[in-house]
């Protein structure tokens, strides 16, 4: 394959200030310099930051999985099977990974979940909302900084790459990968909501000609729901700056505490046998009690990636988890000093080394995994560096009531924007953004309704208009593109609690 097909545009003029040398170094300077991209710095990762520099954000998470990104692409780009996938140049992984987190709204995952089940229930959106097809309707749609106003005109190799699940909701391809015995990660659809289509996909039905424009390059090269060389490598870049940087974090501000953690770990690692030979039902008894936890965790494991698991790499993972995170870095606690910081550098610098050094590639990889992937061992310690954070963070009480405020303060505001377009004797004074989201999805709706009403058909089979959709899709996009603070303030402005006459929400 042709570096002159990979770097296909749909517009080849330059876009507004391109100065790289070459295209793929182009994207990625066009990604950086989008609003979208620098409103990360106002998004949450996984609490709200609040302006504090202790957390990471969406920005700071982005650049760091670029850097990770990058080094992985280095040490494969000259490896021959690479070549025969459609290849992996650093530049594209870069790009894609800077783009990846574009399409992430207010609140972080809650954030998603919430326009999510609005767009769905509420306006009948089919497709919904999901952060990573919202990443790529920034990128080929609503960014308006391309030659033509409509998307930055990435290359095809970049828009490839920044397509982690590479299907729309319910009906790209065909057959669905959500149909497959064995699923690809992200494509089956939810138990608890079953006919809603895949947890994850990356495109919505208005942008599956970009979808199908950019992956066409690789046809042949890999199969129409595996991500491209270039994906997998930011897929899994992405995996290990999650899984260092957060608990980082929360050990920082003194959250992860170690006395858990070691009881935890420890416990499994004494009674690892005795574990094993409990029923589901003894298991879930007590779920609280040290040790079960992670034993449920290997359980969850052996059903779901079968594939990789081993039960020796697993306890091995458990015992340099412990040894290196919680006996070193959490035995001591954050005080600020020279000496903690650089722990931290210790700690980040030498995991981020071993979880790179384990990445390589393979030409026949199973269902649940792209053409890249970690070692058995890196691996496993994935899988455990992640439960710390999920267990002794994500699950916290404290952290449930303050998101169950933040899912309120999103669901008012989608309201009040909703009704707001509905007023017929305030349409001269919307918002402009919001005025253009609203015309530019009505005529996306309108041509998919002519090519083929099938599109169309609502969440759940009802009917919705073409206005009703432009509508709901429009304050879907809006609000998605708001930082966690411009969402609080627009709301109190609509509220009538904020006492300024403008919004800088307002003109993003």
């Amino acid at each position: 394959m042709s570096d002159h097909d990979r770097a296909g545009r749909r517009d080849p003029g330059p876009a507004p200030g391109d100065l790289a040398a070459t295209p793929f170094r182009g994207d990625r300077d066009r990604l950086v310099a989008s609003p979208f991209f620098a409103r990360l710095g106002g998004v949450t990762q996984v609490v709200t930051a609040g302006g504090s520099g202790l957390l990471h954000n969406r920005l700071t998470h982005s650049l760091k999985v670029a850097q990770v990104a990058r080094a992985i692409a280095e040490r494969l780009a000259e490896n021959p099977l690479v070549a025969d996938l459609g290849g992996c140049d650093p530049d594209v992984v870069e790009a894609a990974a800077v783009a990846h987190d574009l399409g992430h709204p207010p609140f972080g995952h809650l954030g998603e979940q919430v326009l999510d089940r609005i767009a769905r229930e509420r306006f009948g959106l089919p497709d919904g909302f999901e952060g990573n097809a919202q990443s790529f309707r920034i990128v080929t749609t609503t960014d308006t900084r391309g030659p033509k106003a409509a998307g930055l005109d990435l290359t095809a190799a970049v828009r490839a790459a920044v397509l982690k699940y590479p299907w729309t909701r319910l009906t790209h391809p065909t057959p669905h990968p959500m149909t497959m015995a064995d699923p690809p990660r992200g494509a089956a659809e939810p138990r608890e909501a079953p006919g809603t289509g895949s947890v994850k996909f990356s495109a919505y039905v208005t942008e599956l000609d970009d979808l199908l424009d950019c992956r066409a390059v690789f046809s042949g090269k890999v199969a129409d729901w595996q991500q491209t060389v270039e994906c997998s490598v930011m897929d899994n870049a992405d995996d290990i700056a999650y899984a260092i940087h957060d608990l980082e974090d929360f050990h920082r501000i003194g959250v992860l505490q170690h006395a858990p953690v070691s009881a935890e770990l420890g416990q499994w690692e004494r009674q690892r046998a005795d574990f094993a030979r409990l029923s589901e039902v003894q298991l879930a008894a007590d779920r609280r009690r040290p040790g079960r936890s992670l034993e449920a965790l290997r359980r969850r494991l052996h059903s779901r990636d079968g594939w990789m698991v081993d039960d020796d790499a697993f306890a091995a993972a458990v015992t340099r988890v412990r040894e290196h995170l919680v006996d070193a870095l959490l035995a001591v606690p954050f005080d600020g000093s020279v000496d903690a910081e650089q722990a931290f550098g210790a700690f980040s610098t030498g995991w981020t080394r071993r979880l790179v050094a384990g990445v390589h590639v393979i030409a026949d990889p199973p269902t649940r995994s792209g053409h890249v992937l970690l070692a058995r061992d890196q691996w496993h310690e994935v899988q455990v560096l992640k439960f710390v954070h999920r267990r002794f963070v994500l699950l916290r009480p404290d952290l449930a009531l303050h998101q169950r405020g933040q899912a309120r303060l999103l669901t008012s505001l989608v309201s009040a924007l909703h009704e707001w377009l509905a007023d017929p004797f305030e349409a001269d004074r919307l918002p402009r953004r919001l005025f253009d989201l609203v015309e530019l999805a009505h005529a996306e709706y309108a041509r998919l309704a002519e090519d083929n009403p099938r599109t169309l058909v609502g969440a759940e089979g009802r009917e919705v208009s073409v206005p009703a959709l432009a509508r709901g899709r429009a304050v879907i996009d809006f609000v998605a593109s708001l930082t966690d603070g411009q969402t609080v303030s627009l709301l109190d402005a609509l509220s009538g609690r904020e006492g300024r006459f403008w919004s800088d929400s307002l003109v993003l």
